[in-house]
């Protein structure tokens, strides 16, 4: 599961540094190739691959039959390889699956997690920098094709996938903080960074994948789509994505879960997605009761003195026509 619980240079209640670098250790690359690798995929997932350019990256979930997520990841294209990113061991858990059904088509999928440096920049500086360190770097650019690699574009944050040297040379001399950095800016922006622990568990819809524009509902068949669509055009989904702040004395695990508060008492309900926790605080996904109001109370369900509040999404979860 993609908990740290490793100490960056700054409080969680704190803004973040101007220019940071994280090394995103805790993500993996599938890379996907093949005559037929890009149709395969297709028809795997829930966002629309064929549409997808070399200048874009999207959103999109793996399902099984059912429509239960398997993974939930980011999709772009690296040299002549369509690339899934998620977390490692969701990459390790998801692949085989994947694989099965491979077998019928002209494609190869292999995890390359290992050929590659990720690196997460951020700060309101990132982009000036990056533009001085790496020809080919757009900051306007979703995708930007660099030697060796790419950069991915997320407002005022970017991706690298970069060969490891080039990474190194990068990383001389800046300020370098721990995955859980980057996390925590994650959480914030409400991504459903599914971890292997939970595969198998929720629908697309119960972690927001709708609301970031990974689910194509004009696409055609995949694994899973007669569930997806059914939970868009006929309703029945009781479950969100929520991000919680608070604070907690234990060790959050891949068991952890959360109770909310209710006059009287609490009721145990939902599941962790991705946290930071250092020093006593903690900040948070979870699948929640899609009724949740932001403010609502929670705590960890072994521990009596945590406590946790519900936040705002930074995005709207109406759906749109």
């Amino acid at each position: 599961m993609s908990i740290c619980v490793s100490q960056p240079d700054w409080p969680l209640d704190a803004g973040i540094p101007d220019l940071f670098i994280s090394r995103l250790s805790h993500l993996g690359l599938l890379a996907v190739t093949g005559e037929q690798g890009r149709s395969f995929i297709h028809g795997q997932v829930t966002t629309d691959i064929s549409s997808l350019t070399a200048e874009e990256w999207r959103w999109g979930a793996h399902c099984d039959p059912k429509g239960k997520m398997l993974s939930s990841f980011r999709t772009f294209t690296l040299g002549d390889a369509l690339i899934l990113m998620m977390p490692r061991d969701t990459l390790a858990a998801d692949l085989p699956q994947l694989k099965k059904y491979a077998v019928f088509s002209k494609a190869e999928l292999v995890d390359v997690s290992d050929d590659y440096s990720l690196l997460g920049v951020a700060g309101t500086k990132a982009a000036t920098w990056l533009a001085e360190q790496l020809p080919g770097f757009n900051a306007e650019q979703q995708v930007s094709v660099i030697e060796g690699g790419v950069v991915l574009q997320d407002g005022e944050r970017f991706i690298l996938v970069l060969p490891k040297a080039e990474a190194e040379a990068l990383c001389q001399q800046q300020l370098l903080v721990d995955a859980s950095a980057w996390q925590e800016l994650e959480i914030l922006a409400a991504y459903p960074n599914l971890p292997a622990a939970l595969m198998g568990q929720f629908v697309p819809q119960m972690c927001n994948l709708q609301a970031i524009n990974g689910i194509s509902f004009t696409k055609g068949c995949y694994m899973g789509q007669e569930t997806v669509a059914r939970m868009k055009y006929r309703g029945g989904n009781k479950r969100a994505l929520y991000i919680l702040k608070g604070k907690a004395t234990v060790d959050i695990t891949p068991e952890t879960s959360l109770e909310k508060a209710l006059d009287g008492g609490f009721r145990r309900g939902g599941s962790i997605i991705e946290a930071v926790q250092r020093n006593g605080e903690l900040l948070l996904t979870a699948v929640l009761a899609n009724d949740t109001e932001v403010g609502a109370k929670f705590r960890i369900a072994d521990d009596e003195n945590s406590e946790l509040t519900v936040l705002p999404l930074p995005y709207s979860l109406e759906e749109q026509e």
